[in-house]
C-alpha cells in the first residue's frame, strides 16, 4: 500500500481520539510568558502553551521569532497542563483585542471549548489537532502540525526492510507506549503496527508497557524484560525518550543494544547521537521549528481573510476533507545512520 493512501486512510480513522502529547514528552519545565520583539504594527497575538518541555519550548521560540520578523507582537502563555486555565487565556487575548490567538491545547477533546472562548478571533491549533478535526473551519480555525499518522508508519517501514533482509517476516516485538490514550501514542501504535502488515511481516507482541514518554520510566520497564529471558526481535517505543531508557536498561544487564532494533520517534538530540552511535537504528523528526513557524504564518492568512494553507512553503492536506484547507502539515522526516548526520 502506498504511503501517500495510506496517511489518508489512517487520518480519517483516527481523529476521534483523545488528548495528545505534542512532542511525545509528557513533562513540563518553566513557567510564566515570554514576548517577541516585533513591532506589533501588523498586530498582536497570543500563543497559549499546554506546558514547556524541550520540544515545545523549540516550538514557542520559532513562533517568537517568526512573529518579529513578521512585525507583530506575541505574547507566549504557559497554562502548566490545566485546561481551565488555557481558557483564561484565551479570552483574556480576545478581550485585549488580540488579532489571533495560538493554541497547543491541553485537551484535544476540549477543543470545541478553545473555539467557542475565541469567538471570532482567529484560532490556530499548534503542534496538537483538535480529536474532532471537523471544529476547523476556513473561516477562522486552522491547524499547524505533524500528522501523527506517518510517524509511526516510519518506523514500522524500517523494521520491514531491516527483517527482511535478514529473511524474516514473523518478529515478536516489545512495545514501549506514551500516555495511553493521547491521540500520538494512539497513532503511533497503530502506524508501525499497519506499516509492518503492509510490508507483510507478521508482528506479535511480547508485551505492551505504559512507559509514559519518560526515559527512566522506560528503563524501569523494560530491565525486567532483559532478565526474563522472554525473546523478542525489536523495541517499538513512541519516542526517543524511552527508545533511550531501553538503550540505558540494555547497557545496564550487559545486553547489546545495537544487537536489535530499536526504533524512536522525535529525532531529539540524545536520540539522533544514539542514532550515530548504532545504540538505536533509526527515529523519526518532528520538526518544531517548523510548526512553530507554520503556526504564524496560518495565523497570519486568517487574520488576513486567506486560507489557512495559502502561499504555505510545507504541505497543504489533500484529503479533500471540507477542513483540508485548514491545515498545515509540518512533515514528518526518518533518520537513520545514512542520514543522521544532517540532524545533529
Amino acid at each position: 500500500m502506498k504511503l501517500k493512501k495510506m496517511m489518508a486512510m489512517l487520518l480519517v480513522g483516527a481523529t476521534c481520539v483523545g488528548m495528545m502529547a505534542g512532542c511525545g514528552s509528557s513533562g513540563s519545565s518553566n513557567s510564566g510568558s515570554a514576548e517577541s520583539t516585533g513591532s506589533g504594527e501588523n498586530g498582536t497575538m497570543t500563543l497559549v502553551m499546554s506546558s514547556r518541555d524541550e520540544f515545545l519550548s523549540t516550538l514557542e521560540a520559532s513562533a517568537l521569532k517568526e512573529a518579529e520578523a513578521a512585525g507583530v507582537k506575541l505574547t507566549s502563555q504557559d497554562a502548566q497542563n490545566d485546561a481551565a486555565k488555557q481558557i483564561q487565556y484565551i479570552e483574556t487575548a480576545v478581550n485585549g483585542g488580540d488579532a489571533a490567538v495560538l493554541v497547543v491545547p491541553v485537551d484535544s477533546d476540549a477543543a470545541q471549548s478553545l473555539v467557542d472562548a475565541a469567538g471570532d478571533t482567529p484560532l490556530v491549533f499548534v503542534n496538537r489537532p483538535p480529536s474532532d478535526l471537523n471544529v476547523l473551519n476556513a473561516e477562522n480555525v486552522g491547524y499547524c502540525g505533524s500528522n501523527e499518522d506517518t510517524s509511526g508508519y516510519y518506523q514500522g517501514e524500517y523494521l520491514a526492510e531491516y527483517f527482511k533482509a535478514q529473511g524474516k517476516t514473523d518478529i515478536k516485538y516489545v512495545l514501549l507506549q506514551g500516555e495511553l490514550g493521547q491521540v500520538s501514542q494512539i497513532k503511533r501504535c497503530a502506524g508501525v503496527l499497519q506499516a509492518l502488515k503492509d510490508y507483510g511481516i507478521n508482528a506479535t507482541s511480547v508485551v505492551d508497557l505504559a512507559g509514559k514518554y519518560d526515559r527512566a520510566e522506560a528503563m524501569n520497564k523494560i530491565s525486567p524484560i532483559l532478565t526474563s529471558g522472554q525473546q523478542f526481535d525489536c523495541i517499538i517505543s513512541n519516542n526517543d525518550a524511552m527508545a533511550l531508557g531501553a538503550v540505558e536498561a540494555c547497557e545496564a544487564a550487559n545486553v547489546d543494544p545495537s544487537s536489535f532494533p530499536i526504533v524512536g520517534i522525535d529525532c531529539t538530540a540524545d536520540g539522533a547521537a544514539a542514532v550515530q552511535a548504532g545504540k538505536m537504528a533509526m527515529t523519526v523528526f518532528q520538526n518544531p521549528t517548523g510548526q512553530g513557524k507554520g503556526g504564524i504564518e496560518v495565523a497570519l492568512n486568517l487574520m488576513a481573510g486567506k486560507p489557512a494553507n495559502e502561499g504555505t512553503e510545507f504541505v497543504k492536506d489533500d484529503t479533500g476533507e471540507s477542513y483540508s484547507d485548514s491545515i498545515v502539515w509540518i512533515p514528518f522526516e526518518p533518520v537513520t545512520a545514512d542520514n543522521v548526520a544532517d540532524y545533529l
